[in-house]
Parts: C-alpha cells; sequence; structure tokens
C-alpha cells in the first residue's frame, strides 16, 4: 500500500491527524453534551487547529464557526449557551417526535426511516472484527455516526502501530480496512448527515461540527481511495 517513493513520515502525520480528529468528534456527536468537557474544549482552545484537511473549503468554515465559538467562551460556558446546544443536540439526534438529522446510518436507506436494519448489523461486525463492541450494544444502533467515526480513528491508530513496528501486512490490512468500510459506510451517507445538519441546527456549535465532519470526509475519500 505504502509506495516506494512515499515516506513513512507523512503516513504517520496523516495517521496521527486521522486518529486526533476522527476520535474527538465521533465523541462529540455519540455523547450527550456536558457542561464541563464542553467548556474544557473552549478553554484548551481544541478547535483552532484541525490538523487534517486543513485545505478543504468545508473544513475552512467549520473552524471559522468553532474558532470563533471558543473565543466567546474560553472564560466559562454560561447555562444559556450550553442549553441552547444540548437542546440542539436533542433536536437534531434524539427527539422526541422526529428526528432532524439521524445519527444512524440504516436510516439513510430505507422509505420507512428504520433502525437496526442490515447496515446495523453489518457495521457491528466490522466492530467485532477488531474487537470492538459498541458501549451502547442493543441500546443504541451500531451504525451511529459517533460510533462510525471512532472506528475509524481506531484502526487509524492500530495502522499507526503496525508502521511503528514495521509490521507491512498489517498496515497494510489496516489500511484496506478503512478503505474497505468507509466505502461501504461511512461515504455513503455523512454528506447527506451533515446537509441534514445545516439545514435543521440553531448552533454554530453544530454546524461547525458538520462542516467539519463533512469536509473530512472528502478529504479521507481523495486521499484512502484515490490511492487504491
Amino acid at each position: 500500500m505504502i509506495a516506494e517513493n512515499e515516506s513513512t513520515a507523512v503516513w504517520r502525520n496523516l495517521l496521527t491527524a486521522e486518529k486526533l480528529v476522527l476520535s474527538l468528534f465521533g465523541k462529540i456527536l455519540f455523547e450527550f453534551p456536558e457542561k464541563s468537557w464542553l467548556e474544557t474544549l473552549a478553554k484548551e482552545g481544541v478547535f483552532e487547529a484541525i490538523p487534517f484537511g486543513e485545505e478543504q473549503k468545508d473544513v475552512q468554515a467549520g473552524m471559522e464557526l468553532l474558532t470563533a465559538w471558543n473565543k466567546a467562551h474560553e472564560g466559562g460556558l454560561s447555562e444559556e449557551a450550553f442549553e441552547d446546544i444540548r437542546d440542539d443536540y436533542t433536536r437534531l439526534f434524539i427527539g422526541p417526535g422526529k428526528v432532524l438529522a439521524p445519527p444512524w446510518e440504516s436510516m439513510y436507506f430505507t422509505k420507512e426511516r428504520s433502525i437496526f436494519r442490515e447496515e446495523t448489523l453489518q457495521v457491528r461486525e466490522w466492530y467485532r472484527r477488531f474487537g470492538l463492541e459498541s458501549v451502547k450494544l442493543h441500546h443504541e444502533p451500531d451504525d451511529h455516526i459517533g460510533l462510525e467515526l471512532a472506528f475509524v480513528s481506531h484502526l487509524a491508530e492500530q495502522a499507526l502501530t503496525a508502521l511503528d513496528a514495521g509490521d507491512e501486512e498489517q498496515f497494510n490490512k489496516l489500511i484496506a480496512a478503512q478503505i474497505d468500510f468507509m466505502t461501504g459506510h461511512t461515504f455513503q451517507w455523512a454528506a447527506g448527515w451533515a446537509a441534514l445538519v445545516l439545514e435543521h441546527t440553531r448552533t454554530d456549535f453544530f454546524k461547525g461540527v458538520a462542516l467539519i465532519v463533512k469536509g473530512v470526509m472528502v478529504e479521507l475519500h481523495d486521499i484512502l481511495v484515490e490511492e487504491e
């Protein structure tokens, strides 16, 4: 998978950035917002430098929004600002009533917009192949956008370990797994999910999150799939 003229350092930088970015946004999207953690993100200026896809236009637009959010709340998150984010998360991803931006893959491929379908089971099997299981197994569909991002982050971390160990066979296996999983799953629906978030969100926070996830998916597709 590594071309003869392609340095190990390039892959190491790519995988490190991919691991960090997808892990962060996977957590943001999967876990219900907690005030203390959001305040930590703002105080540490986490969104002021996204080490992946910086030249991608959606990533740039998302970074501008989240950098402004950082600066506005670096001294602390007011109850009103926190409630705005929590309410937006609920409206977009949970309900009650119609879920405005469903975070589950299976809902994007059926007229009934139902969950726990074939896509869910396929994704669950992918996790199990690599020794993982959802912390909310049977209670939250495995094909949640946050879980899929976290899984790809895990594959990137494992590929980085193989790269550092000089295990070319395992490295190639893990890069191929990333490509196969994202081509068959995340790439197929992340853009549609992001479009719904951008249409319905009431906060710059989740607008920024959706733009960055959308842009990162484009960047990953260009790097991984086209390299293949």
